[in-house]
């Protein structure tokens, strides 16, 4: 199967201008021609380029996609490299992990603070504190 970068950037749903750039990269090193010079992708690249997307997704740096590439031209024995790359990222992704949970547990906290708030104002009628069960829900 031989697809054209427009059809690629079609079913990746990324712009082809995108793809151009992680090729001039050097992200995309398999990436064939045809003979006018128009890139041809298979099913492969498509895969790759995929993976690529959520790796910069997750805030990965060029830089270590690029080595990442490069360690894999070089073969299967440099798969411990890659695999330490990758480690260190998801090591990052997990500090960011337990910085938003705590980001979100406190604007849950305030949105909590703010639905108290609410029901402590419907339950007082001009300066009167009245029983939430004694105040009509109409």
């Amino acid at each position: 199967m031989k697809i054209s970068i427009g059809e690629a950037a079609e079913r990746l749903g990324c712009p082809a201008h995108t793809i151009r750039y992680y090729e001039k990269e050097g992200l995309l090193p398999f990436i064939q021609r045809d003979e006018q010079g128009n890139r041809i992708f298979a099913q492969s690249d498509l895969d790759w380029i995929k993976l690529l997307t959520c790796f910069r997704a997750t805030g990965m740096k060029l830089i270590d996609l690029k080595k990442i590439v490069d360690l894999a031209l070089e073969g299967d024995e440099t798969i411990p490299e890659r695999k330490l790359i990758l480690m260190e990222h998801q090591k990052e992704l997990q500090k960011k992990q337990k910085e938003l949970d705590q980001a979100f547990a406190a604007i849950t906290h305030k949105i909590n603070s703010y639905d108290d708030i609410e029901r402590e104002r419907t339950t007082t009628v001009q300066g009167i504190y009245m029983e939430p069960d004694c105040v009509s829900n109409n």
